[in-house]
């Protein structure tokens, strides 16, 4: 018996150690040089909820933490302010067409170099360099848009990656990770097309995902290893082949809204994952909105889109649409003054978006189809008046037409008959309940996102990388993927049959002419 008790307690003194490793902090990097703050808010409940859960967390951005809590330490992207941040919208007057997104492709790349250059060469990242070892991350998260010029500095780190993704999937995101493109019902998104495509859209979709994802390896992948080269200096492989070793790609949509796709387990969908519990609302805004007899309309084009650069016949024709309306009108309007503002609208530099939206009493939200706010709209069960103007707004415009939760208002047919059918229009009941039906699978999942999200980078970091989930396509080539040599050995096949059954048909029977030849 004593015997048995040394035994069993030398056993559990070998226990408790392992248990200890396995439950200690992970040591996490977030990489996030995008200076766009609504990409930041796809990024930043993941990178705060995995320090809520203990993980010691280094991010690089620039936004760092207003209310600093334990284990987030930031090493923000100062002397930024030259980075485009901003977008004046008299720039998409007269866009909408197919080439188009061929002009947002190098708005993208153009980002994509500005934003690597100076992250590249910053010093909050010589920081990180200088005082992490290699081996130090357990996991570095990062965000792929458009650059993929961190993968250099998570190859000098040695640490499994997880990519993040603030929009839909882009072209180039597909391989990397083996997922399918199929372009019959999977919109491209720059195309901004829905998962409902005609013959001309299924073949513009077809273009479109391969001359970009062709443009994406020709133009931005060299320049990134360009300036990852230059960093480094020495023998880098390329990011376009490092990008091969991504673990896991978090990216912000649901099935719900843009509609369900085919995709391997490691790619998540953590659409919303922003969205928090509800706040109260100021008490001049909320006795506002309580008032609302008729309801309320809400306008907001964003954090990077400016309101007041509207061109001033566009203006007085939401403000002259708004006058024909019953409804209260907000208007984020970033102002003091609104010219000829008529009595029902009100206007405010900022609005706390996602608790109005959920207010009872807002019946359409007019926006210009970002992410994060029709993902609001959608959680809060709103209708949307979508006016897209650049990027991936376009792919979620379609997305909530083909929902029947929305209408599309170009930006260069605003005026002040457009603007109030497009508002009557949405105020239609039907609206309504469609987007209480999105609300309804948006909001009912199995896990919530940030749970998901924090699950899955432990996952990885307990595997080293989670390789039994990577595809064995994101070593394929395209042709061998798609069975392209299968149908090429095929087609030789199936023709040297024809020929020999041809050649030993005219042995067998020789022709009529000869025939004739031969009697005469």
């Amino acid at each position: 018996m004593f015997v048995s008790n040394v035994v069993l307690v030398l056993l559990l003194g070998m226990a408790i150690p392992a248990e200890i490793e396995a439950g200690s902090p992970l040591k996490v990097l977030g990489l996030f040089p995008h200076p766009g703050v609504s990409h930041f808010q796809f990024f930043y409940p993941i990178m705060r909820g995995l320090a809520e859960a203990g993980h010691d967390v280094d991010v690089v951005s620039h936004f760092p933490e207003k209310n600093p809590i334990e284990h987030y330490k930031d090493f923000p992207l100062s002397g930024a302010e030259k980075l485009t941040n901003s977008v004046d919208v008299k720039s998409f007057e007269k866009r909408h067409t197919f080439y188009n997104q061929f002009l947002d492709f190098f708005l993208l790349h153009d980002w994509g170099t500005e934003t690597c250059n100076f992250t590249i060469n910053s010093n909050a990242l010589q920081q990180i360099l200088n005082t992490r070892k290699k081996g130090y991350y357990d996991v570095i998260i990062i965000e792929q848009f458009s650059t993929d010029c961190m993968m250099g500095v998570a190859h000098q780190l040695e640490a499994p990656v997880i990519a993040l993704s603030s929009c839909a999937a882009l072209p180039w995101h597909y391989e990397r990770m083996g997922a399918p493109i199929i372009p019959s019902y999977i919109p491209a998104m720059l195309m901004g097309q829905s998962q409902d495509m005609d013959l001309g859209g299924r073949l513009a979709n077809w273009i479109s995902f391969h001359i970009l994802n062709w443009m994406y390896k020709l133009i931005s992948i060299p320049a990134a290893d360009a300036m990852v080269a230059q960093k480094f200096g020495g023998v880098v492989p390329s990011v376009g082949e490092l990008v091969k070793n991504t673990s896991m790609f978090f990216v912000n949509q649901h099935y719900s809204l843009s509609g369900p796709k085919p995709l391997p387990p490691n790619i998540i969908e953590l659409g919303g994952i922003h969205i928090q519990k509800a706040k109260p609302l100021p008490a001049d805004l909320q006795r506002l909105l309580d008032s609302a007899e008729h309801g309320v309309i809400l306008i907001s084009w964003g954090s990077m889109i400016r309101a007041n650069s509207l061109s001033e016949d566009k203006r007085d024709g939401i403000v002259r649409a708004a006058a024909r309306l019953k409804q209260l009108v907000i208007w984020k309007w970033e102002n003091d003054t609104l010219p000829n503002k008529p009595d029902n609208m009100h206007i405010m530099k900022w609005l706390p978006q996602r608790d109005l939206l959920c207010h009872p009493n807002v019946r359409v939200f007019m926006s210009h189809g970002g992410l994060m706010g029709i993902s609001e709209a959608a959680y809060c069960g709103v209708p949307v008046v979508a006016t897209p103007m650049y990027g991936d707004q376009f792919l979620n415009a379609a997305a909530l037409v083909q929902r029947r939760m929305g209408t599309r208002l170009y930006y260069k047919d605003i005026s002040e008959d457009t603007v109030t059918k497009a508002l009557k229009q949405t105020l239609n009941k039907s609206y309504a309940d469609a987007a209480k039906a999105v609300s309804q699978s948006f909001k009912n999942r199995p896990q919530q996102a940030l749970e998901t999200a924090i699950w899955w980078v432990e996952h990885v970091a307990s595997t080293g990388g989670a390789p039994l989930m990577k595809p064995s396509a994101v070593e394929m080539s395209r042709f061998v993927y798609y069975s392209l040599d299968c149908y090429v050995v095929v087609g030789l096949v199936l023709t040297i049959f024809i020929a020999l059954f041809v050649s030993l048909r005219r042995c067998i029977c020789p022709s009529n002419s000869s025939n004739k030849s031969k009697r005469d």
